[in-house]
């Protein structure tokens, strides 16, 4: 049996010196190599293979390099093939980072004080306390607890958005279709840590901001195709919205020529709001292979129904 490793980004020398230490007895190849194809029984990919159940007939275990599993094709993949979403520590603790951030900077407004900058010019605007702002958090998951989690922690009144209900010191939960209006109603900034399923596909659109209050901020950390871009640019024009925060797009690059750079009211990082630590990665990882070779459950396991 053997490991393929397929990574766009990054070095290999991390994931060849674990493997070494922690399962040495499993021979590792670096992607386009991967030795014996009848010998792979695990692979890891952000980028899909084509083909891959046939090139690798003894395959058992898909393992995603990030979060998502969307650029997977579910229905090619057989029952007997596990697709497994990376859970590690490093990925967590970097989306909990990115979120506070970006909550901290809508919060305060410095968006808005880089560009009077720029324009020089030397203006207070009042001053909101985390107390009396509500933050709630769509995708209670992996990522989404803790960054729920710290957010609270910071004194905004926070809640949570999941379509399963889930218990969570300090923070105020709303779950399923029948009370998500009244989860949008009650949002100062909304902050999106969705997977990309048929049901979120084109969610934030301008039904979904109308429910929002007058003046709310988007921070969107899930799936660039959640958001409908000519609703969130009509809702920033009408001050429905007051400031959107993109680290997702469609297509990723951005055009350059896409109306979203230039809106004054849009602030967009290249898809860098949390990336897979390779030494916690590849830990994670060899744990879920130990459990599957006993018979255990596995940690991120996809569920083919919902797609997450």
């Amino acid at each position: 049996m053997s490991f393929v490793l397929k990574i766009e980004r990054g070095s290999t020398e991390i994931w060849q010196h674990q493997f070494a230490e922690l399962m040495p007895q499993m021979p590792l190849h670096i992607w386009p190599d991967y030795g014996d194809p009848a010998d792979v029984e695990y692979i890891a990919m952000w980028t899909p293979v084509p083909d891959v159940v046939e090139k690798f007939p003894n395959l058992k275990l898909i393992f995603s390099l990030g979060a998502g599993v969307d650029q997977f094709d579910l229905s090619s993949l057989p029952a007997h093939i596990g697709l497994v979403r990376m859970i590690e520590p490093g990925l967590t603790a970097g989306m909990v980072e990115y979120v506070v951030a970006q909550v901290l900077s809508v919060h305060r407004d410095l968006p808005l004080y880089m560009q009077q900058q720029r324009e020089c010019v030397w203006k207070v605007w009042p001053e909101r306390v985390a107390a009396h702002t509500r933050v709630g958090i769509m995708g209670l998951g992996a990522l989404g607890i803790p960054c729920a989690k710290a957010i609270a922690s910071l004194g905004f009144i926070t809640s949570g958005w999941n379509r399963s209900p889930r218990d969570i010191e300090g923070v105020t939960v709303f779950a399923g279709a029948e009370q998500r209006d009244a989860f949008l109603h009650q949002c100062d900034i909304v902050v999106c840590l969705l997977p990309l399923t048929d049901e979120t596909r084109g969610m934030f659109n301008a039904e979904l901001f109308a429910k929002l209050p007058k003046g709310a901020s988007l921070i969107n950390a899930g799936r660039g195709p959640q958001v409908v871009a000519s609703d969130l640019l009509a809702a920033l024009e009408s001050g429905q919205l007051s400031w959107a925060v993109l680290d997702v797009t469609v297509p990723e690059p951005l055009p350059a020529e896409d109306a979203l750079w230039k809106h004054p009211r849009v602030v967009i990082t290249p898809h860098i709001a949390s990336m897979t630590q390779p030494d916690s990665a590849v830990t994670s990882i060899i744990a879920n292979i130990r459990r599957y070779q006993a018979g255990e459950a596995l940690v991120g396991v996809v569920d083919r129904g919902r797609h997450y």
